[in-house]
């Protein structure tokens, strides 16, 4: 099924997601890699505030290229999400309500997506230069001194992604190889 979601998501949103469904995102989306979540769970270990409101965000695993002339951000692919895995499950116990990268996620991941409500989304790998189209405007918010590993800030429409772990803890990964199986 095709969705057009306006972010941020309400849990009416999530919780009619399913897995395999195809989503465009509109809203606002920040991105942040395996620096920048080493980072925060260090700030966290020392009872310090996050850079960014966890309540409701979508987390994008991923570090642009540097902008063309005339464009908000260079190629956005998504980058792998189990490097991330470590950190995930106490991001979404602080209302983090989504994650996008590609992927599978491992056990702790699912069950935290399904403890608190949340969703996995895959954006497809290898089309970074297009994914960059659905991204209008980008600025750095957080860890400066982290590069393109940097916490931004985007904004996308029409941002295509597709729902691999939705909030019941469905898994687009094994089912899909189970459906491939019986056929």
């Amino acid at each position: 099924m095709e969705k057009h979601i306006t972010l941020p998501l309400t849990d009416k949103d999530i919780k009619e997601l399913s897995s395999g469904d195809y989503v465009y995102l509109t809203g606002t989306v920040y991105t942040a890699r395996d620096a920048a979540h080493k980072r925060m769970d260090e700030a966290l270990a020392k009872n310090e505030p996050l850079p960014i409101e966890m309540k409701g965000a979508v987390i994008y695993y991923m570090g642009p290229s540097p902008a063309r002339e005339g464009r908000p951000i260079g190629s956005a692919g998504p980058t792998t999400a189990s490097r991330m895995d470590k950190y995930a499950p106490k991001l979404l116990d602080l209302g983090m309500s989504a994650m996008i990268g590609k992927g599978k996620r491992n056990p702790a991941v699912k069950e935290a997506i399904v403890r608190n409500g949340a969703v996995y989304f895959a954006a497809v790998g290898g089309a970074g230069a297009l994914l960059s189209k659905a991204i209008v405007a980008s600025e750095v918010v957080a860890y400066d001194d982290l590069g393109t590993e940097a916490i931004r800030k985007l904004e996308v429409k029409d941002f295509p992604v597709i729902v691999v772990i939705d909030s019941r803890g469905n898994d687009l990964y094994e089912t899909a190889i189970e459906e491939y199986r019986s056929e």
